[in-house]
């Protein structure tokens, strides 16, 4: 296998990894912006008490992949910046603005002898589930947007064919179901967190966000179909059949596994569901970073720095892999569940 294929294999591995707990996260704001009913407050707190310990942590990873794109595929990284200039920042923006008011809501002053927030940390909450909601659109946006194929780079300059590809329809359905999949993960984690009656209204979003998945997956088939018939082709070939087939089988298991309340199976299903789904979408990109000008081997920077990111990949994952692990395990491994 050439080198830029398996670096680009660890940097998809790492895109996962984010997906799948920083997204979480993100959903968790997402919710927190839709807390309702007798029980707000404590989904509220159910919300802050899951995320609070790790959810800066889980940053690591696009930090991770940023680094691997950069330094392993320079050109790519600098037709990226230079073409999606405007959704990247917001991106930025958007972490930066939901991880200040994540803390300032935490510490803002409580009002009447400790029975809740004070108007001012109701303001930074709203401000920390509208960012928490739109940096996820944003980041599925850039995702469609590097396989619409109007992004394109002749010569090494960045040209944009008509409408920006990150407002394309396809792009803006991406984003949309990237929305939906982090509210699902994180409904889903919390249903596995939580007992009682604040267990149930998790569970019962998560299969409404299920659901909108499922819509949302059903829009957008026609849409690749037609704006993006090159990762169209790539999914209904046969490399990426086994991929497709494992996220379908975990997509129905974690629904029924929510239906019988069977919450920790429910939070493993929707983990491989997740990871296929991404994993399908970049055996189907392969072998571009963005199509159709920028491959990995046109992107690849020389074999030396290649060499160089291979050989000390290990070295830093034998660091970072146990420091992760044992945040969590400290914090999340013996912790006793939230009850309403």
């Amino acid at each position: 296998m050439p080198l830029e294929t398996m670096i680009a294999a660890v940097g998809l591995l790492a895109v996962i990894a984010y997906a799948v707990l920083a997204g979480a996260d993100f959903g968790g704001g997402i919710w927190d912006l839709f807390a309702r009913g007798p029980r707000r407050d404590a989904q509220r707190d159910a919300i802050a008490h899951a995320m609070g310990p790790v959810w800066e942590a889980n940053h690591v990873w696009l930090i991770f992949v940023i680094v691997i794109l950069f330094t392993a595929f320079p050109a790519a990284f600098a037709a990226l910046s230079v073409g999606l200039f405007i959704p990247f920042h917001l991106v930025l923006l958007g972490i930066i603005l939901r991880g200040a008011a994540f803390v300032f809501r935490t510490y803002a002053p409580q009002r009447n002898g400790g029975a809740g927030i004070n108007q001012m940390g109701r303001r930074w909450g709203a401000i920390f589930g509208a960012a928490s909601s739109i940096t996820p659109v944003l980041l599925g946006m850039t995702l469609g947007a590097i396989s619409v194929g109007t992004l394109r780079v002749i010569n090494g300059q960045v040209i944009v064919a008509g409408l920006p590809p990150w407002l394309m329809p396809l792009s803006v359905v991406i984003g949309l179901l990237a929305l939906a999949i982090c509210a699902y993960l994180a409904a889903v984690y919390l249903a596995n967190e939580t007992t009682g009656a604040l267990q149930e209204d998790f569970r019962r979003r998560a299969l409404l966000a299920g659901t909108v998945v499922v819509g949302l997956s059903v829009v957008l088939l026609p849409l690749l179909a037609t704006e993006a018939p090159f990762l169209w082709s790539g999914l209904t070939q046969l490399r990426a059949a086994p991929i497709i087939v494992v996220g379908a089988g975990a997509a129905l298991l974690s629904g029924w596994a929510l239906l019988r309340r069977q919450h920790r199976l429910a939070r493993g299903a929707t983990v491989a569901q997740v990871a296929c789904l991404l994993a399908g979408w970049g055996v189907a990109q392969y072998p571009f970073l963005i199509y159709p000008d920028v491959t990995l081997a046109s992107a690849a920077a020389n074999p030396a720095t290649l060499r160089f990111v291979l050989y000390t990949l290990p070295l830093g994952i034998a660091l970072l892999a146990p420091s992760l692990w044992l945040l969590f395990k400290v914090f999340k491994g013996a912790t006793p569940k939230r009850e309403a």
